[in-house]
């Protein structure tokens, strides 16, 4: 598969992402002071549910990985070069800022929307957001569920496994990743994901950008590293 069509599948599939997840947060559901509408299962089914359909979409063309910490684990793991590695995260962030813009002009196209300190499904954590966990507890969180999804992801990717039932997996583990983590920080664990609402929302959501750029790449090389103690591939 040529590397532009794997870049373009990359970028197509965190815009879908970005569309889906922070769209059903945004539009459907979802405020900072806690769930309204669609709900935390709602808004978790829809990232899940999104990871889904695309790794049946374009998961044949590039693996469908639609996060740069994935992408970085895979690095480290001796599974992407750094070639891809660097086409995949431009191409995943591209594709999160057009996502997101897209979803600016929806949820701005109501007149009850209001461009709060952590809009358009941004993730943050502290006073004021959700359930006004610490710093501290952000951190670990995207680290820890980081590292356990990159650890599904390489369980159901290796050799011995069935390649049919991978991205079902790998959603429903995003799914329960949801239903914890939203109430501390919105969940990331997808650097991209972050940087597309954020550079829309502006303000707190971009102030606190760092950490879920740092904490789920950090949580995705220390599964990358510990990978060959579980999986023999």
């Amino acid at each position: 598969m040529s590397a532009t069509k794997k870049y373009f599948a990359e970028a197509l599939g965190t815009f879908a992402l970005v569309l889906f997840g922070c769209g059903a947060a945004t539009v459907a559901g979802i405020s900072t002071t806690g769930p309204a509408g669609l709900g935390l299962l709602g808004i978790s089914l829809a990232f899940g549910l999104a990871v889904v359909v695309m790794a049946y979409t374009i998961g044949p063309i590039s693996g469908c990985h639609i996060n740069p910490a994935i992408s970085v684990g895979m690095l480290v793991a001796g599974k992407l070069s750094m070639k891809d590695t660097v086409g995949y995260v431009i191409s995943q962030c591209i594709g999160a800022i057009i996502g997101a813009g897209v979803l600016y002009l929806l949820a701005t196209g109501s007149d009850s929307f209001m461009m709060g300190d952590w809009a358009l499904g941004s993730n943050g954590w502290g006073e004021g957001y959700l359930g006004g966990y610490s710093m501290q507890a952000a951190l670990i969180a995207e680290f820890v569920f980081t590292f356990l999804f990159l650890m599904v992801i390489f369980g159901t990717t290796a050799k011995a496994a069935s390649p049919q039932m991978a991205g079902l997996a790998i959603g429903l583990s995003l799914v329960l990743i949801h239903m914890v983590v939203i109430p501390i920080t919105g969940t990331s664990v997808n650097p991209a994901r972050s940087l597309g609402p954020a550079l829309f929302a502006g303000g707190m959501a971009l102030s606190q950008l760092w950490l879920f750029i740092v904490a789920p790449i950090a949580g995705a090389v220390a599964a990358a590293l510990v990978r060959n103690i579980f999986i023999d591939d």
